[in-house]
């Protein structure tokens, strides 16, 4: 199953290259009160509410995708997680003091893998965007960088989470855009702008991605490669992630996990259109401005 959140919030069933609009599902959500729960509600109630999201898009005409303005697909994600140096080619090319500028070497120093010495960083989740509206440039006259990744939605909670378990707590996938600035700053700042945080283009449920860990993802800017690589270079797999989250702090659902990025990381400039693509996520566009 395949789910966008689009124009004024509503909820659409993705078939190819349209949508049904499901959005009177969400009135099943649970009435809230005061304090409210962690989490992001309509993810936590995602697998009860499927098959009234295909009864409902039986009764709603078709719409191309095209038509509409792509919102992040995750409304209220507790937290976007990011992780740092994860593929091989990536730690390579941080070599460059222009990636590097001096911190967050990327030398293993006796760690088995930088995540082991850097560990992870959170980003600010009101960073988070849908391609629909794009990347506003924050820090002009600095380096601003793409970084394509896979993205993890968690479904069901946890704490402590071993890594055979892990699976049974993923909810769905969808492409991430981990914009970033770079300088001396700690990753949480220089990460969390608004709009440094593109989810989209639309959320895939798990049970359509059997092997997460051989997706090819990529990134074109105004139409050249820039970064092209396989879920299957990963340093540290997905369930040792959520394992080594759920650690040091309960996952809830709707968080989101950024898996890392490939080598190829470059400069975007206001103007520039990127289109990000994931193997049986499919693709989205975004324009910087």
């Amino acid at each position: 199953m395949r789910l966008c959140r689009y124009d004024d919030n509503r909820l659409g069933l993705v078939e190819g290259n349209a949508l049904r609009d499901v959005t009177r599902t969400a009135e099943q959500l649970p009435q809230l009160r005061w304090p409210f729960p962690h989490g992001d509600q309509l993810i936590a109630s995602l697998e009860g509410l499927k098959q009234a999201i295909l009864t409902a898009a039986e009764a709603s005409p078709r719409r191309l995708t095209s038509e509409v303005k792509l919102l992040s697909p995750v409304a209220n994600p507790p937290r976007i997680i990011g992780t740092p140096l994860n593929y091989k080619l990536h730690v390579d090319e941080t070599a460059d003091p222009a990636i590097n500028h001096g911190v967050h070497l990327a030398n293993y120093d006796g760690f088995e893998t930088p995540i082991e010495k850097h560990g992870l960083f959170l980003k600010s989740q009101t960073g988070a965007v849908g391609p629909g509206e794009g990347i506003e440039i924050k820090f002009p006259g600095r380096r601003n960088d793409h970084e394509v990744e896979l993205a993890v939605i968690i479904g069901r909670g946890g704490k402590n989470i071993p890594r055979e378990y892990a699976f049974d707590h993923i909810a769905a996938y969808t492409i991430g855009l981990d914009m970033t600035v770079r300088g001396t700053e700690d990753r949480s700042f220089r990460k969390s702008a608004d709009s440094y945080s593109v989810l989209g283009p639309w959320l895939v449920t798990k049970d359509e991605i059997q092997r997460p860990d051989q997706l090819n993802l990529r990134i074109t800017v105004n139409g050249k490669i820039r970064q092209s690589a396989n879920t299957r270079d990963l340093l540290v797999p997905i369930p040792d992630l959520i394992a080594r989250v759920s650690n040091v702090y309960a996952l809830y659902p709707g968080d989101v996990i950024m898996t890392g990025t490939p080598e190829g990381v470059a400069e975007v400039q206001p103007g520039d259109t990127l289109i990000a693509s994931i193997d049986e996520i499919g693709a989205m566009e975004v324009k910087v401005r």
